[in-house]
C-alpha cells in the first residue's frame, strides 16, 4: 500500500459475512476501479475458519494488485502470509508486529482522534495511521470524532500516510480528500449496495475534490 502526493486512494474493509457470494462481490468491486487495500475484518471465528474464508479473498486481491490486510490478528496475518496487519490500540505494538511479520509488512494503527497516539504509532514503526470515526458508522460504533484539522496537521508535519475512517460515503468524502487523507477506509458504503457502482462513485468524488496543483 503506497501513496503518491495529492492522491487519495480507496481502502475497503470487509463486512462480517465474507462467505457465499462475497468473493464474487469483491472481484466486482476491484474490477470497478483502483483499490489500494482490502482489510479482512471478521469477528468471532476461530483462526482455522478465518483462514479458510480469507484464502479466496487473498487470491482475488493479489490478482488486482490490492494489498490484503488482516484486522487485529498478527498470528492470522503471519499464517496467511498477508501483506500486513491493522492494529487497534489493544492489539499489540507495531514493533512486535514488525518482528513477527517482517520488514515488508504493512502495519497500520487505529489512533481515533489522537495526535499523541498517531505520533507514538509512527515512532513505533507503523506504516500508516487511521483516524476516525469522522461520521456515524454503520459498521463500528465510535465515540471519537476527529475534525478535518487533524488530517491537515498530519499531512503538514508527518510523512507517514493517514487513513480516514468512519461512515464515509461518496457524498461526504470530499472534505476529507481536500484536507489531505491519503486513504479513505470504507465498508458499508460499498457493501451495502452495488459495490461496483459504489467504487466508481468514490473515484468520481475523489477526483472532484482532489487539490489541484
Amino acid at each position: 500500500m503506497t501513496d503518491t502526493p495529492h492522491t487519495t486512494h480507496l481502502y475497503l474493509i470487509s463486512p462480517q459475512d465474507v462467505g457465499g457470494s462475497f468473493p464474487d462481490r469483491l472481484a466486482r468491486a476491484l474490477d470497478a476501479g483502483e483499490v489500494a487495500a482490502f482489510q479482512f475484518r471478521v469477528k468471532g471465528l476461530d483462526q482455522h475458519d478465518e483462514a479458510r474464508l480469507a484464502a479466496p479473498l487473498q487470491e482475488i486481491c493479489a490478482a488486482h494488485d490490492c494489498a490484503f490486510i488482516v484486522n487485529d490478528s498478527v498470528a492470522l496475518a503471519k499464517r496467511l502470509g498477508a501483506d500486513g496487519v491493522h492494529l487497534g490500540q489493544s492489539d499489540g505494538s507495531p514493533k512486535d508486529a514488525r518482528e513477527a511479520l517482517g520488514r515488508e509488512a504493512q502495519i497500520g494503527v487505529t489512533c481515533h482522534a489522537s495526535r499523541h497516539l498517531a505520533l507514538e504509532a509512527g515512532e513505533a514503526g507503523a506504516d500508516y495511521v487511521a483516524f476516525g470515526s469522522f461520521f456515524p458508522s454503520e459498521t463500528k460504533a465510535s465515540e471519537h470524532r476527529p475534525d478535518l484539522d487533524l488530517l491537515a496537521w498530519w499531512q503538514a508535519v508527518v510523512e507517514i500516510p493517514c487513513v480516514a475512517i468512519g461512515g464515509i460515503t461518496p457524498e461526504n468524502c470530499g472534505p476529507l480528500v481536500a484536507a489531505g487523507a491519503d486513504f479513505l477506509a470504507v465498508s458499508h458504503a460499498v457493501w451495502g449496495g452495488d459495490e461496483a457502482e459504489a467504487v466508481r462513485a468514490f473515484h468520481r468524488a475523489i477526483a472532484a475534490a482532489a487539490p489541484k496543483d
